[in-house]
Parts: structure tokens; sequence; C-alpha cells
């Protein structure tokens, strides 16, 4: 996801960009973030490749925010303003120009907390990814690449589509837990869960996967199984 910040006053981009990069790091969403510091640059930039999110400051010196994201709305229909400025008084050009929300300065952590879980709910995150620790440091995987993972000896096997393995000394309901709420996610049996973006079919004894590779499913989740995948694929149709 790749997020745009204009604003005029270096102390105040330098803040904000901290403060949303952390907040999009507790949802485990990456991003790309860019700073400007006037209109121009930043409508070059979004010409070439376009932005998802920008917060855009109404008082850019002679420029002015609201003029930036008329231009803006000129070839980019879908990406979402947060406005930030002093006051709220700019309220019906904002909505002029779609703006997805205000951040009134000086916003406190929760008012940008709160904004955070907005754009979250609203924008579609193909991006999530786990931090995994390994030998020497540590791993970021997309959730998108994870074809399974299976725990033994004490250990978790992460298989990608890239055909790479990283281990990870956790328990199995540790590494699950972090991928509750996450659809994609199905638990086979004890000590195997896959992601059913890489599953191919499901005969009702066990997954076959884009790798071809089979896992097998638990007599007791099997009939489980056969329904969270047909919904998972109908759920899918629908997008």
């Amino acid at each position: 996801m790749r997020i745009a910040i204009v604003d005029d006053v270096e102390s105040e981009r330098k803040e904000l960009h901290q403060k949303v990069s952390a907040g999009l790091e507790c949802h485990a969403i990456s991003a790309e973030i860019f700073e400007y510091n006037s209109g121009e640059p930043f409508l070059t930039a979004a010409k070439q490749n376009k932005f998802a999110l920008v917060f855009m400051d109404i008082y850019l010196g002679s420029e002015n925010g609201i003029d930036i994201s008329k231009k803006l709305r000129s070839f980019d229909k879908n990406c979402l303003i947060v406005l930030t400025t002093t006051s709220t008084e700019h309220a019906l050009e904002g909505f002029r120009v779609r703006a997805f929300q205000y951040l009134v300065k000086p916003y406190t952590e929760n008012e940008l907390s709160e904004i955070i879980d907005e754009i979250v709910n609203r924008l579609p995150v193909p991006d999530k990814y786990l931090n995994v620790r390994v030998v020497g440091g540590t791993d970021r995987i997309r959730l998108c690449d994870i074809l399974y993972a299976e725990h033994y000896k004490h250990c978790i096997h992460i298989h990608t589509v890239s055909g790479k393995t990283t281990v990870t000394r956790k328990t199995f309901s540790d590494f699950t837990a972090e991928l509750n709420g996450d659809e994609r996610f199905f638990v086979c049996n004890r000590g195997i869960i896959i992601n059913l973006e890489h599953a191919k079919d499901y005969d009702g004894t066990a997954f076959t996967l884009d790798n071809k590779e089979k896992i097998a499913v638990s007599r007791n989740t099997a009939k489980n199984a056969r329904a969270v995948f047909g919904d998972f694929l109908f759920k899918r149709r629908q997008l």
C-alpha cells in the first residue's frame, strides 16, 4: 500500500510518518510512506503510481490542500484523502473533494488511531504479514505467500509459494492465534494449518494445494472442512 503525506512543515511530516507507520504495524499492514513538502511533486508522483491514501495538509504555504485534492480527483477517484488542518472551517470544501476524514491539529494518539482503524476497515489489505523470529534475526512473511505451516519437533515450519521453508520455535496454538480472524487459514488437524487461497481441491479427506501437495484433514474436521472451503470459494467469487 502506498501512502503520501503532504505537509510543508517537516517536523509535522516526520511525526505523522512515524505514527502512521506504527499504527499500521499494529494491524500487520506493510506500507510505503512518501513525504512531500508541496502539492506539485505529490501530484506528479500520484500520476505515475497511484496512492491508496494521502494525508493532505490544507495550509501548504502558498498552496492550498483543497486545490491539490481537486487536481488529484481529476485523475484519481479512489484515493482516500485525510485532510490535516488546524480547524474544520473547510468542511464543505472537503466534502466536495470526497475527503475521507479530518485530522485536526494538534491531534491526540487516540484520534489518529481511530482514523487508522477506519482506514484499515476501508482498504483492501493484501500485504498483511507475519514477523517470524528465526536464528539470527527476524523474517517478514506475507500471509498471501504462505501455503501451509506445520508443527513438529517443537517448531513451526512455514512453507511458502516460493518453495522456501522458514522455521521458528513456537507452539502450534501460539502460531495459529496470530492468524485468528483471517478466514483464509484453516486448521486441518492438530499440527497443520493451510491457506485456503492456495487450495485447489478438497476430496473429503485431504486438500490439494497449488504445489500439488496433499494435506490430510482429521476425521473430526472433515465435514467442517468441506463447509468452510465451500463458503470461502463462494465469497471469493463475489469479489
